[in-house]
Protein backbone atom coordinates (compact mmCIF):
# COMPACT_ATOMS: atom_id res chain seq x y z
CA UNK A 1 0.00 0.00 0.00
CA UNK A 2 1.32 3.40 -0.99
CA UNK A 3 0.18 6.54 0.79
CA UNK A 4 0.97 10.21 0.71
CA UNK A 5 -0.19 13.40 2.34
CA UNK A 6 -1.87 15.71 -0.15
CA UNK A 7 -1.40 19.40 0.62
CA UNK A 8 -0.31 21.14 -2.52
CA UNK A 9 -1.79 22.72 -5.64
CA UNK A 10 -5.50 23.61 -5.72
CA UNK A 11 -6.13 20.61 -8.02
CA UNK A 12 -5.11 18.34 -5.15
CA UNK A 13 -7.27 19.07 -2.10
CA UNK A 14 -5.96 18.79 1.44
CA UNK A 15 -6.36 15.18 2.48
CA UNK A 16 -4.94 11.67 2.57
CA UNK A 17 -4.56 9.47 -0.49
CA UNK A 18 -3.95 5.72 -0.26
CA UNK A 19 -3.21 3.67 -3.36
CA UNK A 20 -3.53 -0.12 -3.62
CA UNK A 21 -0.46 -2.31 -4.23
CA UNK A 22 -1.34 -2.57 -7.92
CA UNK A 23 -1.52 1.22 -8.16
CA UNK A 24 -5.04 1.10 -9.59
CA UNK A 25 -8.57 0.32 -8.49
CA UNK A 26 -12.06 1.73 -7.99
CA UNK A 27 -12.33 4.95 -6.00
CA UNK A 28 -13.69 5.35 -2.47
CA UNK A 29 -14.12 8.79 -0.90
CA UNK A 30 -13.86 8.75 2.91
CA UNK A 31 -15.47 11.58 4.90
CA UNK A 32 -14.17 11.90 8.44
CA UNK A 33 -16.12 12.23 11.68
CA UNK A 34 -16.08 15.40 13.79
CA UNK A 35 -12.64 14.45 15.16
CA UNK A 36 -11.09 15.42 11.82
CA UNK A 37 -8.66 13.59 9.57
CA UNK A 38 -6.99 11.59 12.32
CA UNK A 39 -4.91 8.41 12.32
CA UNK A 40 -8.02 6.20 12.52
CA UNK A 41 -9.37 7.61 9.24
CA UNK A 42 -5.97 7.32 7.59
CA UNK A 43 -5.72 3.70 8.75
CA UNK A 44 -9.19 3.02 7.32
CA UNK A 45 -8.02 4.43 3.96
CA UNK A 46 -5.01 2.15 4.20
CA UNK A 47 -7.22 -0.89 4.76
CA UNK A 48 -9.27 0.04 1.71
CA UNK A 49 -6.10 0.39 -0.34
CA UNK A 50 -4.83 -3.01 0.79
CA UNK A 51 -8.18 -4.40 -0.37
CA UNK A 52 -7.64 -2.93 -3.85
CA UNK A 53 -9.34 0.47 -3.71
CA UNK A 54 -8.05 3.97 -4.38
CA UNK A 55 -9.07 5.80 -1.19
CA UNK A 56 -9.05 9.55 -0.60
CA UNK A 57 -10.11 11.32 2.60
CA UNK A 58 -10.39 15.11 2.25
CA UNK A 59 -9.31 17.13 5.28
CA UNK A 60 -12.34 19.31 5.89
CA UNK A 61 -10.65 20.86 8.96
CA UNK A 62 -7.40 21.65 7.10
CA UNK A 63 -4.98 20.33 9.66
CA UNK A 64 -7.04 20.59 12.83
CA UNK A 65 -7.78 17.39 14.78
CA UNK A 66 -9.73 17.03 18.04
CA UNK A 67 -9.13 14.49 20.79
CA UNK A 68 -11.95 15.53 23.12
CA UNK A 69 -15.71 15.63 22.56
CA UNK A 70 -15.77 19.35 23.40
CA UNK A 71 -13.03 20.07 20.87
CA UNK A 72 -14.68 17.93 18.20
CA UNK A 73 -18.05 19.58 18.81
CA UNK A 74 -16.49 22.99 18.31
CA UNK A 75 -14.81 21.98 15.04
CA UNK A 76 -17.93 20.22 13.78
CA UNK A 77 -20.17 23.16 14.59
CA UNK A 78 -17.83 25.55 12.79
CA UNK A 79 -17.86 23.29 9.73
CA UNK A 80 -21.62 23.00 9.69
CA UNK A 81 -21.97 26.76 10.04
CA UNK A 82 -20.03 27.00 6.80
CA UNK A 83 -21.65 23.94 5.24
CA UNK A 84 -21.80 25.35 1.70
CA UNK A 85 -18.02 25.67 1.67
CA UNK A 86 -17.72 22.18 3.13
CA UNK A 87 -19.96 20.77 0.40
CA UNK A 88 -17.86 22.57 -2.22
CA UNK A 89 -14.70 20.98 -0.79
CA UNK A 90 -16.33 17.54 -0.80
CA UNK A 91 -17.25 18.05 -4.45
CA UNK A 92 -13.65 19.06 -5.25
CA UNK A 93 -12.39 15.94 -3.47
CA UNK A 94 -14.79 13.86 -5.54
CA UNK A 95 -13.39 15.33 -8.76
CA UNK A 96 -9.85 14.67 -7.57
CA UNK A 97 -10.64 11.06 -6.68
CA UNK A 98 -12.42 10.56 -9.98
CA UNK A 99 -9.27 11.74 -11.77
CA UNK A 100 -7.13 9.36 -9.73
CA UNK A 101 -9.46 6.41 -10.33
CA UNK A 102 -9.78 7.39 -14.00
CA UNK A 103 -6.02 7.42 -14.40
CA UNK A 104 -5.50 4.23 -12.44
CA UNK A 105 -8.57 2.22 -13.34
CA UNK A 106 -10.03 0.75 -16.48
CA UNK A 107 -12.69 2.36 -18.62
CA UNK A 108 -16.26 1.49 -17.82
CA UNK A 109 -15.79 1.42 -14.04
CA UNK A 110 -19.17 1.66 -12.28
CA UNK A 111 -18.52 4.93 -10.42
CA UNK A 112 -17.29 6.00 -7.02
CA UNK A 113 -18.27 5.02 -3.50
CA UNK A 114 -18.39 7.34 -0.49
CA UNK A 115 -18.01 6.32 3.15
CA UNK A 116 -19.11 8.78 5.82
CA UNK A 117 -18.46 8.57 9.54
CA UNK A 118 -20.91 10.36 11.87
CA UNK A 119 -20.61 14.03 10.77
CA UNK A 120 -19.22 12.78 7.46
CA UNK A 121 -22.34 10.66 6.90
CA UNK A 122 -24.42 13.83 6.44
CA UNK A 123 -22.08 15.03 3.71
CA UNK A 124 -21.97 11.56 2.13
CA UNK A 125 -25.76 11.53 1.83
CA UNK A 126 -25.77 15.03 0.38
CA UNK A 127 -23.08 14.08 -2.14
CA UNK A 128 -25.09 11.10 -3.38
CA UNK A 129 -27.87 13.51 -4.33
CA UNK A 130 -25.65 16.34 -5.61
CA UNK A 131 -23.50 14.04 -7.79
CA UNK A 132 -25.81 11.17 -8.77
CA UNK A 133 -23.80 10.34 -11.90
CA UNK A 134 -20.60 9.98 -9.87
CA UNK A 135 -21.68 8.31 -6.62
CA UNK A 136 -22.93 4.76 -7.04
CA UNK A 137 -22.50 3.44 -3.49
CA UNK A 138 -22.81 5.00 -0.03
CA UNK A 139 -21.68 3.56 3.31
CA UNK A 140 -22.82 5.27 6.51
CA UNK A 141 -21.33 4.79 9.95
CA UNK A 142 -23.66 5.99 12.74
CA UNK A 143 -24.80 9.13 10.96
CA UNK A 144 -27.88 10.33 9.09
CA UNK A 145 -29.12 13.49 7.39
CA UNK A 146 -32.08 14.94 5.54
CA UNK A 147 -32.16 14.94 1.74
CA UNK A 148 -34.41 14.43 -1.26
CA UNK A 149 -33.16 11.13 -2.65
CA UNK A 150 -35.28 11.16 -5.80
CA UNK A 151 -32.21 12.00 -7.94
CA UNK A 152 -29.90 9.47 -6.32
CA UNK A 153 -28.64 6.49 -8.30
CA UNK A 154 -26.73 4.95 -5.41
CA UNK A 155 -27.10 1.84 -3.29
CA UNK A 156 -26.84 2.39 0.46
CA UNK A 157 -25.32 0.48 3.37
CA UNK A 158 -25.61 1.69 6.96
CA UNK A 159 -23.96 0.65 10.23
CA UNK A 160 -25.74 1.95 13.32
CA UNK A 161 -25.31 1.41 17.04
CA UNK A 162 -28.26 0.05 18.97
CA UNK A 163 -27.29 2.21 21.95
CA UNK A 164 -26.46 5.61 20.45
CA UNK A 165 -27.06 8.82 22.38
CA UNK A 166 -25.95 10.92 19.40
CA UNK A 167 -28.05 9.30 16.66
CA UNK A 168 -31.59 8.37 17.76
CA UNK A 169 -33.09 5.23 16.27
CA UNK A 170 -35.99 7.34 15.03
CA UNK A 171 -33.58 9.20 12.74
CA UNK A 172 -32.19 5.93 11.41
CA UNK A 173 -35.67 4.53 10.78
CA UNK A 174 -36.75 7.73 9.04
CA UNK A 175 -33.72 7.75 6.75
CA UNK A 176 -34.23 4.09 5.85
CA UNK A 177 -37.88 4.78 5.01
CA UNK A 178 -36.99 7.82 2.88
CA UNK A 179 -34.44 5.82 0.88
CA UNK A 180 -36.89 3.00 0.31
CA UNK A 181 -39.59 5.46 -0.71
CA UNK A 182 -37.17 6.89 -3.29
CA UNK A 183 -36.67 3.39 -4.66
CA UNK A 184 -33.05 3.09 -3.57
CA UNK A 185 -31.57 -0.28 -2.55
CA UNK A 186 -30.75 0.03 1.15
CA UNK A 187 -29.42 -2.27 3.86
CA UNK A 188 -29.14 -0.90 7.40
CA UNK A 189 -27.53 -2.94 10.17
CA UNK A 190 -28.03 -2.21 13.84
CA UNK A 191 -25.38 -3.53 16.24
CA UNK A 192 -26.63 -4.65 19.68
CA UNK A 193 -24.48 -3.60 22.59
CA UNK A 194 -22.61 -1.02 20.49
CA UNK A 195 -22.55 2.75 20.91
CA UNK A 196 -21.51 5.70 18.79
CA UNK A 197 -17.92 5.43 17.41
CA UNK A 198 -17.95 1.65 17.88
CA UNK A 199 -15.89 1.25 14.69
CA UNK A 200 -13.04 3.56 15.71
CA UNK A 201 -10.23 1.76 17.60
CA UNK A 202 -8.78 4.99 18.98
CA UNK A 203 -11.99 5.61 20.96
CA UNK A 204 -11.22 3.19 23.77
CA UNK A 205 -14.45 4.06 25.59
CA UNK A 206 -16.61 3.17 22.59
CA UNK A 207 -14.73 0.72 20.36
CA UNK A 208 -16.47 -2.63 19.97
CA UNK A 209 -14.10 -5.04 18.25
CA UNK A 210 -16.69 -7.67 17.33
CA UNK A 211 -19.10 -5.11 15.85
CA UNK A 212 -16.26 -3.29 14.10
CA UNK A 213 -14.95 -6.47 12.47
CA UNK A 214 -18.41 -7.43 11.27
CA UNK A 215 -19.04 -3.92 9.91
CA UNK A 216 -15.74 -4.02 8.04
CA UNK A 217 -16.53 -7.40 6.46
CA UNK A 218 -19.94 -6.16 5.39
CA UNK A 219 -18.49 -2.91 4.03
CA UNK A 220 -15.85 -4.71 2.01
CA UNK A 221 -18.38 -7.12 0.51
CA UNK A 222 -20.72 -4.22 -0.31
CA UNK A 223 -18.00 -2.18 -2.01
CA UNK A 224 -16.75 -5.14 -3.99
CA UNK A 225 -20.27 -5.83 -5.16
CA UNK A 226 -21.13 -2.26 -6.12
CA UNK A 227 -18.05 -0.39 -7.42
CA UNK A 228 -15.42 -2.95 -8.32
CA UNK A 229 -14.86 -3.54 -11.99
Amino acid sequence: MQSEQISGPPTQPDGYLALPPAGKGPGVLVLHAWWGLNDAIKAFCGRLAEAGFVAFAPDLYHGQVADTIAGAEALGSALDANHLQAKSEVAAATRFLNEQAGQNGAKGRPGLAVVGFSLGAYYALDLSVAEPEQIHAVVLFYGTGPADFSRSQAVYLGHFAAEDEYEPQANVDELEAELRQAGRPVTFYRYPGAGHWFFEPDRADAYNEAAANLAWERTLAFLRGSVEE
